[in-house]
């Protein structure tokens, strides 16, 4: 080989998962306590714990059917769910165990649920137009209230229980009232003429907010049950909630003593406003990390900004949002900070990196414009926007505050996070590719510029100022140093070498190409490396060798040597594209990921394949190692991230412990055998599972005196298990010649004072039986009458009763 490895003591690194970020909200609906998410997931509720971000219980119906509505008691002790097939289940959730089982009644499935304040009374709107009102303590219905037209979507109760009332509402878009003593609807309240997405209650109970899709908000006098004022909103308004009376939120706005409520809709963004005089007083501000869609856009039902739910959480004094996007927001009142973000859904994760000092966050690129920055003690996300298209490539600086994103909207983008407070913000942008940009990688010595490779198959190379800290709100402009025709295709992959002196690129053209970057003008070109036969996915430079690593969508890894651009080697395996490759283990050792959703370890010297990691289930685009070598992460399309530990020491600690246990139990079983207590030597040695050793005790108990008696005597002491295993070793030993007569005589053992029903429960013994007959040939056995045998085979050998010349076994 050109390349010389360098002999470095180095223990190859080998990797267990140790944590995953996985989708656990896909839509629907949400409710949040002060400790608990509850949120559906197709089958299933998932309850995440706030404070770590884990999910740590999920119920899930039997039938495998979709939940279409749940609700959790104000106490927190009942969760009932809805599902497809109308059956309503009640779980005590902390141990994820039905309780209780009842069908709906409804002929079509439940679309909304609802508890009362006490817990006892539940309410389940259905797609039939009627409601259902349940006793969960005594189990049954109590109410049967028909009436609405079309799906009932929203049911709730009035906070004062005395009062016996309930609101819902359907196709219609108005709010009925229902009496539940008479079980007869009052009222209704007209005023939308869109649907009706949520109720909030002052603390009398006198006054009603309700809002609606139609762009507006009403104000109701529950007393008089009209209409008080109507409030324009400008948007599709999801949720509504009054702001409690009698305290301080004089940081959003709330300067007057009138009732204040807040709105979340289509322009997602929480908006205060002043019940008596229909006026916004306080629009909630976004940093650089959350770009709300301008007054100017016209709004889309799929709007990622969009907020399809807001809840209060009085205790706390918190506010809850969900959006589009499936992310999660928490909100600390008064001043609206945001305390958490919980991530519902990737989607496809097409790029993660690890971030910060201590790679204490990642940050993933999904099939999304906007960015997201896990912490991985909690799971808690930032949302980065900026880029107007889907984000497709990232990379992280060396010292790992700093990193740069590039993204179908022909841009690339610098951030930078605060070491301090944890936040990112964007420093820098810039744009003139004139297609998609596919791929990005940074300087490795300093933060000194980045290089792009985009569809336009057209390399840029982008110098970045001295400085990078954020200062006010201003993003730095850049300007491409140099621009190159790189390729005749795509240009999937750059990256820079560890000197910051060679650029290598990888293209849809099959090829990859090694480039100078030592001049200040133009890249220069030194080689050309063919030999795939398909379009290149990644290139990597080896972190301590002159060598390049590629991966392919024709299955294979190569290592090219740079001196004289000829294959070093191949690295096969994967029955699908390699996506990315990596060096770990000081560079003796690579890492790929595959479009067969595996994740393999290669040794470099040896070309084998040491481990596959198998935790996805679709194309794995994410592969990155953190700097100390010590963890790597993997994302793929099917929407999981997974974080693995390095387990090389605890693996080794177990072997050698493994090893030592071994080095003990051989000296004892040595021992045993110097003192012929052979039946404890040989359930010793077939606790060790070694066949070898096993015989080795048997050969010693046979040369002895009597050592028929002693042979059949230690054997019929031994467990059940222990003869089974002496049967199967049996088999092995009678193929040779050797070893026969050994095996022959523990089987004559076992034949001879076993029953039939016995040796058949042995696992797998009609197998062990039938694979002695080809080496047996005769046996001759003194079998009392009647005489057994075992109707094993069509095979024509069989042993011979001496007693009575039956034909037997």
């Amino acid at each position: 080989l050109a390349v010389v490895y360098r002999h470095i003591s180095v223990i190859l690194c080998s990797y267990a998962a140790s944590s995953k970020i996985e989708p656990f909200y896909k839509g629907g609906k949400v409710q949040v306590d002060e400790k608990y998410i509850f949120c559906t997931c197709g089958s299933r509720v998932n309850v995440l714990e706030i404070s770590t971000g884990k999910i740590i219980h999920s119920v899930e119906h039997d039938d495998q059917e979709d939940i279409t509505s749940f609700a959790l008691s104000c106490d927190d002790e009942l969760l009932v769910t809805a599902s497809r097939a109308l059956l309503l289940k009640q779980w005590d959730w902390r141990q994820a165990q039905c309780t209780r089982s009842w069908k709906a009644i409804h002929t079509v499935p439940v679309a909304s649920m609802t508890f009362d304040c006490t817990s006892t009374l539940l309410a389940t709107g259905g797609c039939d137009g009627t409601i259902k009102l349940w006793d969960v303590v005594k189990q049954y219905c109590t109410h049967n209230l028909k009436g609405s037209s079309g799906v009932v979507h929203l049911v709730q109760f009035h906070p004062d229980i005395n009062r016996l009332q309930l609101f819902s509402s359907s196709l219609d878009c108005g709010i009925r009232l229902w009496d539940l003593r008479s079980s007869q609807c009052v009222c209704v309240l007209q005023s939308h003429y869109s649907a009706v997405t949520s109720l909030s209650f002052s603390s009398d109970g006198d006054t009603m907010i309700s809002s609606g899709r139609d762009k507006i908000c009403t104000v109701w006098d529950l007393k008089n049950r009209k209409a008080k004022r109507t409030v324009p909103v400008y948007e599709a308004v999801e949720g509504v909630v009054l702001l409690p009376e009698k305290k301080d939120f004089s940081q959003i706005g709330v300067t007057s003593k009138d009732l204040h409520f807040i709105t979340a809709g289509s322009k997602g963004v929480l908006r205060v406003w002043e019940a008596s005089t229909a006026r916004c007083v306080y629009t909630q501000n976004h940093n650089s990390a959350v770009t709300p869609a301008s007054e100017g856009e016209e709004e889309k039902d799929d709007d990622p900004h969009g907020i399809t739910y807001l809840l209060h959480l009085p205790t706390a004094s918190r506010l809850a949002t969900v959006t589009a996007e499936h992310n999660i927001l928490l909100y600390q009142l008064p001043g609206l900070t945001t305390q958490q973000q919980f991530v519902g859904y990737n989607d496809e994760v097409l790029d993660v990196k690890f971030l910060g000092k201590a790679d204490s966050h990642i940050v993933v690129a999904t099939n999304s414009c906007q960015l997201k920055v896990f912490e991985l003690l909690t799971n808690s996300c930032q949302i980065l926007y900026g880029h107007t298209d889907t984000v497709l490539s990232l990379d992280v600086f060396k010292k790992g505050a700093v990193f740069a994103s590039c993204a179908k909207d022909k841009s690339v983008r610098v951030w930078h996070m605060d070491s301090d407070s944890g936040q990112v913000r964007c420093v820098a942008q810039g744009s003139s590719h004139t297609n998609a940009v596919g791929s990005i990688t940074c300087s490795r010595i300093k933060a000194s510029f980045i290089v792009s490779g985009s569809q336009d198959c057209t390399v840029k190379v982008w110098d970045l100022p001295a400085d990078l800290s954020p200062t006010g709100t201003d993003i730095h402009q850049l300007t491409a140093r140099t621009t190159e025709k790189a390729h005749d295709k795509d240009v999937n992959s750059v990256a820079v070498s560890p000197n910051d002196k060679l650029l290598a690129s990888g293209s849809q053209d099959r090829t990859a190409k090694l480039w100078s970057l030592a001049g200040e003008g133009n890249l220069g070109l030194l080689g050309v490396f063919r030999g795939h036969r398909r379009g290149i996915w990644a290139v990597c430079f080896s972190p301590v060798d002159q060598v390049l690593a590629t991966s392919s969508a024709d299955g294979t890894t190569k290592l090219w040597s740079l001196q004289d651009f000829s294959c070093l080697k191949t690295f096969e395996g994967h029955d699908a594209s390699v996506l990315k490759v990596i060096f770990v283990s000081r560079g003796t050792q690579l890492l790929t990921s595959g479009s067969d959703g595996l994740v393999k370890l290669w040794t470099i010297k040896t070309n084998e394949c040491v481990k596959t990691l198998d935790a996805h289930q679709d194309k794995v685009w994410g592969l990155h190692a953190s700097r100390k070598d010590d963890k790597m992460v993997t994302g793929s399309a099917d929407s999981n991230i997974t974080v693995w530990a390095d387990v090389t020491e605890v693996e080794l600690a177990e072997e050698q412990a493994k090893q030592e246990d071994q080095i003990l139990k051989q000296q004892e079983l040595s021992n045993l055998l110097h003192e012929k207590k052979y039946l404890k030597a040989l359930g010793l040695a077939i606790s060790l599972d070694q066949p070898h050793t096993v015989l080795t005790v048997i050969k010693a108990i046979r040369q002895g005196e009597d050592s028929h008696e002693l042979l059949e005597k230690t054997i019929l002491k031994l467990r059940l298990d222990q003869k089974e295993s002496l049967l199967r070793y049996c088999v092995v030993w009678n193929t040779n010649a050797r070893n026969c007569l050994d095996a022959q005589a523990v089987l004559q053992v076992l034949l001879t004072h076993l029953p039939p029903e016995e040796l058949l429960q042995y696992q797998g013994a009609r197998t062990h039986l039938e694979g002695l007959i080809p080496y047996t040939g005769e046996i001759h056995l003194t079998l009392p009458l009647p005489c057994f045998f075992f109707p094993l085979s069509n095979k024509v050998d069989f042993a011979i009763c001496q007693t009575c010349h039956n034909q037997s076994w």
